[in-house]
C-alpha cells in the first residue's frame, strides 16, 4: 500500500509538473500569434482545436452527459470561457508586453477572494487583506518599472483589458464550484458551443484567419498547451495526490519560468522591476491561498463538484 502511495504520488508530482510546463509556454504562444493574427483570429483556431480535443477526449470517457441542461449549463459556460475571457485577454496580451500581461492576469486569484464576499458571504481575514494589498504593491512595482514616469509610458485600456480578465475567470470559477456539471462534458460542451459563436464574430470583425502553417501553429499551441493537455494532466495530478495543496503550490514556478521563454523567444528585455513586481504578486497570493477558506484552483482548470480541487 505504501509502495502504491508513492508511486502515485509520484506520478502526480510528474503530471502537474508538466502541466506547469506547459502553461509556461503559453504567454510566449499569444504573443508570438498575435503578431501574425489578429485576438479574434486567435481565438477562433485556439477554440477550434480545443473544442476537437475536449470532444475527443469526453468521448473516450464517455463523460458526455447529452440532454438539454447540459446544453445550456455549456452555452452559457462557453460565452465567458472561451468567448470573452480570451478576447479580453488576448486583446490586453495585443497591447501590453508580456511580462506585464502575465502577471496581471494571475492577479484573478485575488479578483476571487475580493468576488467571494459579497457573492459567497466569505469574510476577508487580516491576513487575506495584508496578501491582498501585497499583491497590488505589486501591480504598482509593475506598472511604474521602478519610476512614477513609467505610468505615462503604460496603455491604460491593455492594463483594464487584462484585470478585467481577471474578473471574468473569477466569476467563471464561481459559477464553476457551484455547477453539478462534470468538468469534462462541461468543457467539451462550452468550448464547441462558443466556437460558432466566435467564428460569426471573427468573420463579422477582421475576417477568418488566411490558412497557413504559422497559423495552424499557433492554434495547435492555444488550443492544446493553454486549454487542453494541461486541463488532463493536472486533473490526473490532483487524482493521485493525497497532498492537493502541495501540489498546487507548483503553480507559482510557471509565471517565472514563462519570463525566461518571454526573454528568449518573444525577445522582450525582462526588466528587474518586472521580476520584482511578480515575485511580490506571488508572495500576496501565497498569503491569500494559505488563508483562504477554501482551495483556489490554477488558472485554467475548472472546478466542479466531480472535480474538486
Amino acid at each position: 500500500m505504501t509502495e502504491n502511495r508513492g508511486h502515485n504520488e509520484r506520478d502526480a508530482l510528474i503530471a502537474g509538473l508538466g502541466a506547469v510546463l506547459l502553461w509556461s509556454t503559453v504567454a510566449t504562444g499569444f504573443k508570438l500569434g498575435l503578431r501574425q493574427l489578429e485576438p479574434l483570429q486567435l481565438l477562433l483556431l485556439g477554440n477550434a482545436v480545443s473544442a476537437v480535443f475536449f470532444a475527443a477526449a469526453a468521448t473516450a470517457r464517455g463523460a458526455w452527459r447529452f440532454d438539454l441542461q447540459a446544453a445550456r449549463t455549456g452555452l452559457l459556460f462557453g460565452l465567458i470561457n472561451p468567448l470573452l475571457y480570451y478576447l479580453v485577454l488576448f486583446e490586453a496580451y495585443d497591447r501590453l508586453p508580456a511580462q506585464i500581461a502575465q502577471p496581471l492576469n494571475y492577479t484573478w486569484a485575488i479578483t476571487l477572494a475580493l468576488l467571494a464576499v459579497p457573492l459567497l458571504r466569505q469574510p476577508l481575514s487580516g491576513r487575506m487583506l495584508v496578501g491582498i494589498g501585497v499583491s497590488y504593491c505589486g501591480v504598482l512595482i509593475l506598472l511604474t518599472q521602478g519610476s512614477l514616469q513609467g505610468l505615462e509610458r503604460i496603455d491604460w485600456l491593455g492594463v483594464a483589458l487584462a484585470l478585467g480578465s481577471t474578473l471574468l475567470w473569477a466569476g467563471y470559477w464561481l459559477m464553476n464550484a457551484r455547477s453539478s456539471e462534470g468538468a469534462l462534458s462541461l468543457m467539451a460542451w462550452s468550448f464547441c458551443l462558443a466556437l460558432p459563436l466566435v467564428g460569426l464574430a471573427c468573420h463579422l470583425g477582421p475576417g477568418w484567419p488566411a490558412p497557413s502553417w504559422p497559423a495552424l501553429g499557433f492554434g495547435l499551441w492555444v488550443g492544446l498547451l493553454e486549454m487542453g493537455i494541461t486541463f488532463l494532466l493536472w486533473q490526473r495530478a490532483l487524482r493521485l495526490t493525497d497532498h492537493a495543496a502541495r501540489i498546487g503550490q507548483l503553480i507559482f514556478l510557471s509565471p517565472f519560468l514563462s519570463l525566461l521563454l518571454i526573454s528568449s523567444l518573444v525577445g522582450e528585455t525582462i526588466h528587474l522591476t518586472s521580476i520584482a513586481g511578480l515575485a511580490v504578486i506571488v508572495a500576496g497570493l501565497l498569503l491569500t491561498r494559505r488563508s483562504a477558506p477554501a482551495r483556489l484552483p490554477p488558472k485554467n482548470t475548472p472546478t466542479t463538484r466531480t472535480h474538486d480541487r
